[in-house]
């Protein structure tokens, strides 16, 4: 173990799908001999347990922990999910960490994808570092990226580097600091070289904005600039740990991870210029003390070891064994992909698996000492959806608790079992998303599901007042069976529900069979003639009559609902739909595309504006049916690069237009207005 906590770290690589992140972490764990050959990470996967759907697209669909020592420094990385419907794996993730990675292709037209991300982090106040992955693909000029990449970032961004070269004549890079040039070698440190003359003006106009930018907060180095004075490497540097710490600055660095180029720069800058672990204790509120306090960001549960807690430690020393939230310890170990090397101890700034903390979820704050609660990421709502089923009737029994597991693990998806349809419905960010969970159900647990599009909770309701009346009459052996009553059914203003009263004069219905006629009238309004629960409309008990022997509430009960069955036909049934209220957020350039996807899906705009707190995103608010909200995150996402969201709530109930009520009747079999017996 380090003796105090300057020789650690903990680095979260995050990005776009795609962008490279693996085979970065590939790259510096080969570079540091942590690992023989590449691929090792993306072999071994992670200590949970990837589908089948991941692996072909080769996506990184959960958190990857491995760790290496340069220099003397152990360093934990966080390997985060790329996709943006895993991206509540990766905020969970990244408030654990000292520094955050951004890894992103040199494409100014993709740039916009890290929108999102930046966003968080400068909410946050995480430091961040951005690496251009696949400088010998780029056809364009660094600094147009880097400028365009300004347009995401509330920070200033800082070139720490300047290409030699560009595309396939990439050779090597000058960095900005020393102004020494290096000459690249695959899999190999890079050379110095001599300074190229001919890229003289450019890099010493990179050189300036790097340095105009840390004078903002460095009055000295200002004076320097005025003044002329060449400062000094040292200063430099120490501007750039000490702006990068406080999260004022974004420094930019670039290579090529599967040749390895720029991986060791990059290194050196996350040894040298990120942040200690205290000075990030610090910026998360953690006063210093004797109490030992961790954080949960990961949970994951292993077929062998059962389930693994994955931690960051603020403060103190956790032990193996300790008794964190009044649950022990039951085992201490570092993560290298699938593989656990047990520890008997880590210190403040380390990132660490706790086996057998049952009761422990993801988020939660663990202290030896009073109770308390770090800050967490919100909940991303979920906006997709699928009805499951057990494929084997028997394994019905077991999926609530193999859920509750499921859930453990991706704080991403919820379920729910529908109060109008009753079918257990599982959601999450997108269809990937869920194919991956059900994949996990079935080979991890053993559980396969069935699937099919959850059904859209129609009502009916009436447009028409009548007066029915319902009389049950049954003769056996002994007591009969009788009850008679005359109903008055009439619609109501929208929204009100469902209303019963009574008129009784003269006591022709007794009032110990009036709760039964209730009874029947809500039994059958659970499903009326159109085949759906009725809504909004009052149904009042005004005549009757009643036998002194074979009367009962059940009579009365039975009476009620022939009543029903007799008139709610006639009082010319309609179908509605739920309509909900979105609020869409897209960059601006994507509005106009927002405002026909929803004309397209019979919704109604409602108006748009800025969205509070972000630079060049609208808000489009709409009423939208919710029969066209299934895919419509699949759609937004294709016509947004991927960045488009939104959250909804129900908001009315709307009548559906004739022709497509027809059409909703025919496919749920209650075509014709037929009730379904």
């Amino acid at each position: 173990m380090q003796s105090n906590s300057i020789g650690i770290r903990s680095v979260a690589i995050v990005g776009p799908y795609l962008s490279g992140k693996t085979t970065l972490l590939e790259s510096l764990l080969w570079v540091t001999n942590a690992v023989t050959r590449k691929g090792t990470v993306q072999d071994k996967n992670t200590v949970g347990d990837s589908s089948q759907e991941a692996r072909d697209r080769q996506m990184t669909v959960e958190l990857n922990t491995a760790y290496t020592t340069y220099e003397g420094v152990r360093f934990t990385f966080l390997d985060c999910p790329g996709s943006v419907e895993f991206a509540q794996e990766a905020l969970n993730a990244l408030i654990g960490v000292d520094a955050v990675v951004v890894v992103s292709e040199p494409l100014v037209d993709r740039v916009l994808t890290l929108s999102p991300l930046f966003k968080f982090l400068d909410d946050w106040e995480i430091p961040h570092l951005v690496f251009f992955n696949k400088m010998d693909r780029a056809d364009v000029d660094f600094m147009e990226v880097l400028h365009a990449l300004k347009a995401v970032s509330s920070r200033p961004l800082v070139p720490h580097q300047y290409p030699i070269g560009r595309g396939e004549t990439l050779t090597g890079f000058i960095d900005l600091v020393t102004e020494q040039a290096y000459h690249y070698h695959p899999g190999a440190p890079a050379d110095p070289v001599a300074f190229p003359a001919d890229l003289k003006d450019q890099e010493q106009l990179a050189r300036m904005e790097m340095l105009e930018t840390l004078a903002n907060w460095d009055d000295h180095l200002l004076e320097e600039l005025l003044e002329e004075i060449e400062p000094p490497q040292d200063e430099i540097l120490q501007d750039l740990k000490m702006e990068l710490g406080a999260d004022l600055i974004v420094p930019v660095f670039f290579g090529c991870a599967d040749r390895d180029f720029g991986v060791r720069p990059l290194l050196d800058a996350l040894l040298r210029e990120t942040p200690e672990p205290e000075t990030i204790s610090e910026h998360r509120g953690i006063k210093a003390g004797n109490t030992e306090i961790a954080q949960v960001l990961k949970t994951y549960n292993t077929q062998q070891g059962g389930k693994l807690s994955l931690v960051r430690v603020w403060q103190g020393t956790i032990t193996d064994g300790m008794t964190l939230n009044g649950v022990r310890i039951g085992g201490m170990y570092r993560l290298m992909g699938q593989q656990q090397q047990s520890v008997n101890a880590a210190q403040a700034g380390e990132i660490v698996a706790l086996a057998r903390m049952e009761g422990i979820k993801t988020g939660d704050t663990l202290t030896t000492g009073q109770a308390l609660s770090l800050p967490k990421p919100e909940q991303i709502k979920p906006v997709y959806a699928m009805a499951i089923q057990a494929e084997k009737r028997n394994d019905e029994v077991k999926l609530t608790g193999t859920l509750a597991k499921l859930l453990e693990e991706d704080c991403g998806i919820c379920w729910e079992q529908h109060g109008d349809t009753h079918e257990i419905i599982l959601w999450g960010q997108g269809e990937i998303h869920l194919q991956v969970a059900l994949d996990r159900l079935r080979r991890k647990y053993n559980l396969p599901m069935t699937t099919h599009l959850p059904q859209v909770p129609y009502k009916e309701t009436v447009r028409k007042s009548i007066n029915s009346h319902g009389r049950y009459k049954h003769q056996t052996g002994g007591h009969g069976q009788f009850g008679d009553v005359y109903l008055d059914i009439q619609p109501v203003t929208r929204g009100e529900g469902f209303q019963f009263g009574e008129k009784i004069v003269g006591g022709v219905v007794p009032r110990q069979y009036i709760p039964g006629v209730e009874t029947g009238v809500r039994e059958y309004l659970s499903h009326g003639p159109l085949g759906f629960p009725v809504v909004d409309v009052a149904v009042t008990l005004t005549n009757g009559s009643y036998h002194s022997v074979d009367s009962s509430e059940q009579a009365f009960r039975q009476a009620a609902r022939i009543a029903m069955q007799e008139g709610m036909a006639k009082c010319e049934p309609v179908l509605l739909e739920p309509i909900v209220k979105a609020t869409i957020s897209v960059p601006s350039d994507f509005t106009s595309k927002v405002l026909r996807l929803s004309s397209g899906r019979r919704g109604q705009v409602l108006g748009y504006d800025a969205k509070d707190g972000w630079v060049g995103w609208d808000d489009v608010i709409v009423l939208l049916p919710q029969a066209e909200m299934h895919d419509l995150i699949v759609e937004l996402r294709s016509q947004t690069m991927g960045v488009g969201f939104f959250q909804y709530e129900f908001d009315h109930l709307q009548e559906v237009p004739d022709k497509l009520a027809e059409r909703v009747l025919v496919t749920t079999g209650h075509s014709n207005g037929n009730r379904s017996k």
